[in-house]
């Protein structure tokens, strides 16, 4: 996925300003791919210059002005030809952590050190997954009151049921990690 498919994917439900647009990214897109700010309003820009949105700057007394975002025709077309190019032959899901780079090197460290570190990140992937295990009701109480319609609130609910299989996968991967450092330590004593 490409942040500015994303984007046109958010701008697909409705206009929304760069700051709805980036808070709207955080709260649902957010959970599986990053963006900051100013990545979004970077490509908000070339989007804009691509014909695949348009803005309008509305004036406002009380606030500072805003530029309403709304995705074009041939915004919707480009995004509707990325969505249907889903192949997971040509685009299986890649693997990309840090986190498993230095779990790879740890044997460098003290087999101590790297258990308290493991520790640590189950402490930090429980409280990460705690958000992601209620977005399935939060999705449910926005179709409810008529926010989000049944077909959307499917294809949500699905991502968040990655989200959340993801998470429990990491927590008993760290928890079998730290039971095989433990036995290791208690070997070399």
């Amino acid at each position: 996925m490409s942040l500015r498919h994303g984007l046109l994917g958010l701008l697909n439900y409705e206009p929304m300003t760069g700051y709805q647009l980036n808070k709207m990214f955080n709260e649902s897109l957010g959970h599986f791919w990053q963006a900051k700010a100013s990545q979004i309003y970077r490509e908000l820009d070339a989007m804009e210059q691509s014909g695949w949105l348009t803005s309008e700057r509305v004036i406002q007394d009380d606030k500072p002005n805003k530029r309403v975002y709304s995705i074009t025709d041939s915004g919707k077309a480009e995004f509707l030809d990325w969505l249907s190019a889903l192949d997971p032959l040509k685009n299986p899901p890649r693997l990309k952590s840090a986190l498993l780079m230095r779990v790879f090197f740890g044997g460098e460290l003290d087999l101590s050190h790297t258990l308290s570190l493991f520790h640590s990140l189950r402490e930090v992937v429980v409280e990460i997954a705690k958000p992601i295990q209620a977005i399935g009701g939060e999705i449910d109480k926005m179709t409810a009151q008529g926010e989000v319609d049944a077909n959307t609130a499917l294809f949500w609910k699905l991502a968040a049921l990655n989200g959340e299989i993801s998470f429990k996968a990491s927590i008993e991967w760290v928890d079998k990690s730290i039971q095989i450092l433990e036995e290791e330590k208690e070997k070399r004593q």
